[in-house]
């Protein structure tokens, strides 16, 4: 079921989908040992007995061999399988590096995408790099990401390019505020929440992406969550990431990954391991650990 009110569109025949409310799961081949830690967290105002559960997907950044369309598969089957009510995308589709050992084509991952499904419809917001992308444009800080954009510019089918343009760069589904960075900048704000920052805003839930680090907070009135990244995490911990809402509490979750053949990938074809010793480790290259009190 699609929204295009949700913001969603089919793309050669795929859907695209992010969660911002409900329950949030990403998964890589093979599933493993989910790590569950569960907040007691209840939006003000919550109609007592009134059951929700979303599934929220964020910065996949499709590549090989961090995020190949087999694995892109793999999230969506255990996204599906969490019998979300609804299901939310926050953005950062495409690849936002040339570290890699080829791109994964918008029609490869679009199809892998398509098979989200939720009851109340599967909804997406714009990030970053998919604005670069759709409007051709450049970013402002990093060589590397142009060089990738520059690539994937000629290789990316017109249908798929519009799709990407034709998301909002917010929307609130189920009463959930989304948004890929933050609500002072939609694309690229490195969000630190504070219960100032949000008593500006309407609403009482919120939930965004872009950090590449998991994280929840809850003040008075207000409740926000980033599930943080299924492709690169960059908080400490190499494990995937996701989180999923029940309307009652929010968990936090992780699944390990076969991180040693990513790593074996990428050393035949050619990288020297300054581009793939930090996979392991949770951090971004060259060994940094991201916090939302670094931001």
């Amino acid at each position: 079921m699609i929204s295009r009110r949700g913001l969603l569109k089919l793309i050669g025949g795929g859907i695209v989908s992010m969660a911002a409310l409900g329950g949030y799961a990403f998964a890589v081949e093979p599933l493993a040992r989910l790590n569950v830690t569960r907040y007691k967290l209840t939006p003000p105002n919550w109609t007592p007995g009134l059951k929700l559960r979303a599934v929220v997907l964020t910065d996949i950044h499709a590549c090989e061999p961090w995020m190949p369309a087999s694995r892109i598969a793999s999230i969506c089957r255990q996204a599906n399988s969490l019998g979300g009510d609804i299901t939310l995308l926050l953005g950062d589709y495409v690849a936002g590096m040339n570290l890699v050992t080829s791109y994964v084509h918008s029609s490869e991952w679009s199809k892998a995408l398509a098979t989200l499904e939720a009851p109340l419809g599967v909804h997406a917001v714009m990030g970053n790099h998919d604005w670069y992308l759709a409007r051709q444009e450049r970013c402002p800080r990093s060589n590397s990401a142009n060089a990738c954009l520059d690539y994937q510019a000629g290789v990316i089918s017109e249908q798929n390019r519009a799709w990407l343009d034709s998301l909002a760069f917010q929307a609130v589904e189920q009463g959930i505020s989304l948004v890929h960075g933050g609500w002072n900048d939609p694309l690229d704000e490195y969000l630190r929440p504070s219960q100032a920052y949000f008593d500006a805003l309407p609403g009482s839930c919120f939930a965004s992406g872009h950090t590449h680090v998991q994280y929840l907070w809850q003040g008075q009135g207000k409740v926000y969550c980033n599930p943080g990244s299924v492709g690169q995490p960059r908080d400490g911990d190499p494990r995937a990431a996701f989180a999923t809402w029940d309307g009652k509490a929010f968990e936090l979750h992780r699944v390990e990954y076969d991180i040693a053949q990513v790593q074996q990938a990428m050393a035949r074809a050619g990288f020297t391991p300054y581009f793939y010793e930090n996979l392991d480790k949770g951090t971004q290259i060259g060994g940094r650990i991201s916090s939302i009190e670094g931001l």
